[in-house]
């Protein structure tokens, strides 16, 4: 396993910079933000120059991008709205292979019209369940036009909120270009009901074989996000789950600032 961080994590006065930190503090991927190059997709301003310069920057420093945000609220009860950020997601996707991006992130949304964060008494709905279909299937065209593979996390404000509500989305679409990517402090506090150990047990057993990238932030007893190896995530049970469904990729740790990341690393297994 490769570990990663989000750029954003190193605010630097250019992204070049930004690059030589993740690659001093000892990580080799990144997944990307294209608005940390003054990119917005929502408005349609990609720029394949500066795209390009992008991956220039990247590949100086040995940095990859294995992947790239694309997250909208894929749930918003206003049509109107879903509609603008399918569009936005289509400038992602057609950005993803310039800066030698697979994967397409993204999380599932929420009825919640203020923020893509906030849980929503209708996530539970059938009627948000068959928008957030409609915009997956809408994403999923484009990912076969853009040759990218979607990965949706289970996030427990969002409409997909635990790893079993991500098995039956899975199983409805059965398509090889919609998989998972697994972020053990969101699967713990999707059942608070349950020891960490056993909600992270089932969560792999019910989507082993659809990970195909994983993160890395902690939940405090509290339940709220932190920094790895800060809080009750159990860690060594983590690695564990992900060597034994053959997992090799990149892992990005993430809620966490740069004086977090020896701690953060402190949590990987030793090879």
């Amino acid at each position: 396993m490769t570990p990663g961080i989000f750029e954003t994590v190193f605010q630097r006065p250019t992204l070049a910079e930004s690059f030589r930190a993740v690659a001093g503090a000892g990580f080799g991927s990144v997944q990307f933000d294209l608005q940390s190059a003054g990119i917005d997709p929502w408005r349609g301003d990609v720029s394949n120059v500066v795209l390009a310069g992008i991956r220039r920057d990247a590949d100086a420093t040995g940095v990859r991008i294995p992947a790239i945000s694309g997250t909208f609220n894929m749930a918003h009860p206003d049509p109107v709205v879903r509609a603008a950020g399918l569009d936005g997601f289509e400038c992602v996707s057609g950005s993803a292979n310039v800066l030698g991006a697979r994967l397409v992130t993204l999380c599932t949304g929420t009825r919640d019209e203020g923020s893509m964060w906030r849980w929503h008494q209708d996530n539970a709905s059938a009627a948000a369940w068959a928008d957030m279909v409609d915009s997956v299937i809408k994403a999923l065209v484009l990912s076969e036009r853009h040759d990218v593979v979607l990965v949706v996390e289970p996030e427990p404000a969002n409409v997909v909120s635990s790893a079993a509500k991500a098995r039956d989305l899975l199983d409805q679409l059965a398509n090889d270009r919609l998989r998972i990517v697994l972020d053990p402090a969101n699967i713990v506090l999707s059942d608070r009901s349950s020891s960490p150990d056993a909600v992270l047990d089932d969560a792999f057993a019910l989507l082993g074989p659809d990970i195909v990238f994983a993160h890395a932030k902690d939940l405090s007893s509290e339940g709220e996000f932190c920094a790895a190896g800060t809080g009750i995530v159990p860690w060594e049970r983590y690695w564990r789950l992900l060597e034994e469904i053959g997992y090799d990729g990149d892992v990005i740790f993430h809620t966490l600032t740069e004086a977090d990341i020896a701690r953060a690393l402190s949590t990987l297994p030793r090879m």
